[in-house]
């Protein structure tokens, strides 16, 4: 089969191995992957990142609206999937999207079947014109891939009936997210990488630490957003600045490294009215590279850290702060947790795994 991505997700370089392996299956005959030149968000501008780009189609498209979630779209489509000619169109993107609807549109007049990636695990209500757009992608799309359980109740909730698989939008490589060993001795070093707004609870961990004074510790945060210099203030409040180290966003290929150097990763996620974690990608990065994670129970954070890491209730500080204290004095604990997340990650969500999932998802699109 020909299979036809538009994805602004796989500009990130290491997510594109995920690419190399569903090209490398015999069912695939084709994959062509558009991807804009670049992505703007909180954090900054994203540029296309090529890495690993063996055996398919790796293509650049023009994007409009660019940083606009809901209202971005991709003028060239029509000519890329007519010079193409797809079998399956796969849509990374919510269906409430103007980018999915147009895409879809162009697929249902070449005669290509089609489906879309969802995290959406909060059923919302959308005003007019995206109510409609949802609608409309939900009755005519051909197959859909929900990223977790939840977000595939919630279709369901808002009326999609045709099929789907519960899947996650990218794995881990295995080859590059490893642990270092031996860890020097030293501080614990705890990370958190992300986007820094609000919902991600970073106020609460700083609150934690901030309990921990008396204990040995380093906190390293990588990423940007609205509350970054709001976090630089609070962490001056509570007088622990000088052990808080902040980084700006960092390519992905340089990641694996980054995750070498941490003992524990945090998210510290708080559900919003408008959100709840929708799966915590750095937790599986994390777990691979022999990082102990320990996460919020919002959203899907604690079916994906399952028995491999620790799980304490949002917005609490005391409660994360035990947490924390525990992985401190008690090493032995760290060790069997980055056993456990090592296993876990192999088991669950290598690349290689998600990658055939997907392809699975593909022959059922065309049988659908």
């Amino acid at each position: 089969m020909r299979v036809l991505m538009l994805s602004k997700a796989c500009l990130v370089g290491i997510y594109q191995k995920k690419m190399e392996y569903i090209a490398q299956h015999p069912d695939v005959t084709a994959l062509e992957v558009l991807v804009p030149p670049t992505w703007q968000d909180e954090r900054g501008v994203m540029p296309l990142e090529r890495a690993y780009t063996d055996g398919y189609r790796l293509t650049e498209t023009a994007i409009r609206l660019n940083g606009n979630f809901h209202l971005h779209y991709y003028p060239e489509f029509k000519t890329a999937l007519t010079t193409f000619k797809p079998d399956v169109v796969h849509i990374d993107e919510e269906p409430y999207n103007l980018s999915t609807w147009l895409a879809l549109r162009v697929a249902q007049q070449y005669g290509a079947r089609s489906l879309f990636f969802s995290w959406q695990n909060i059923e919302r209500q959308y005003p007019f014109p995206f109510s409609w757009i949802e609608r409309y992608v939900l009755n005519h799309i051909d197959y859909a891939i929900m990223g977790t359980q939840s977000a595939a109740d919630v279709w369901r909730a808002k009326g999609y009936t045709k099929p789907y698989a519960v899947i996650p939008q990218f794995g881990v490589d295995t080859d590059l997210f490893k642990p270092l060993e031996p860890k020097p001795e030293r501080p614990l070093q705890i990370g958190y990488i992300g986007r820094l707004v609000p919902e991600k609870g970073i106020d609460t961990l700083f609150h934690a630490l901030d309990k921990l004074k008396n204990e040995s510790w380093e906190l390293h945060l990588v990423g940007g957003g609205t509350i970054k210099q709001a976090l630089i203030t609070l962490a001056n409040e509570l007088g622990i600045s000088e052990r808080v180290h902040f980084q700006d966003q960092v390519p992905s290929l340089e990641m694996p490294a980054h995750y070498q150097q941490l003992d524990v990763l945090v998210l510290p996620s708080r559900t919003k009215p408008n959100w709840k974690e929708q799966f915590g990608r750095v937790l599986v990065e994390a777990m691979a590279s022999g990082v102990v994670v320990v996460g919020s129970d919002s959203g899907a954070i604690p079916g994906v850290i399952g028995e491999a890491g620790m799980v304490f209730p949002e917005d609490n500080a005391s409660a994360l702060k035990d947490c924390l204290l525990t992985l401190i004095k008690k090493p032995e604990h760290r060790h069997t947790l980055v056993e456990k997340g090592i296993k876990r990650v192999q088991a669950q969500f290598t690349q290689a795994q998600v990658a055939n999932q997907m392809v699975d998802a593909y022959r059922a699109t065309i049988n659908a």
